[in-house]
């Protein structure tokens, strides 16, 4: 995999881990060809910077739900992404 459009957006964090957590084994092992574990150093790349952008959407969405303009909670209002 070389190209980010190969993750899928709507892939969930727990799979995206999942198979994260695959390649590092596989690539640990030291079973994998030098082309095969460049690849999947490539993918297990994306991979890391999908889990991360997932996580990142994750910690906005609490602090928009237990931060109000004072400080204190305010309740649930739908935070908004780019």
């Amino acid at each position: 995999m070389t190209d980010a459009a190969q993750i899928p957006a709507d892939l969930s964090f727990e799979d995206a881990l999942q198979r994260l957590e695959a390649i590092v084994s596989k690539l640990e092992s030291g079973q994998a060809p030098l082309e095969e574990s460049i690849a999947l150093y490539e993918e297990g790349a994306l991979l890391k910077a999908h889990c991360e952008n997932r996580l990142k959407a994750a910690q906005l969405r609490v602090e928009k739900i237990v931060v109000g303009p004072d400080g204190g909670a305010k309740g649930v209002e739908p935070a908004e992404f780019s």
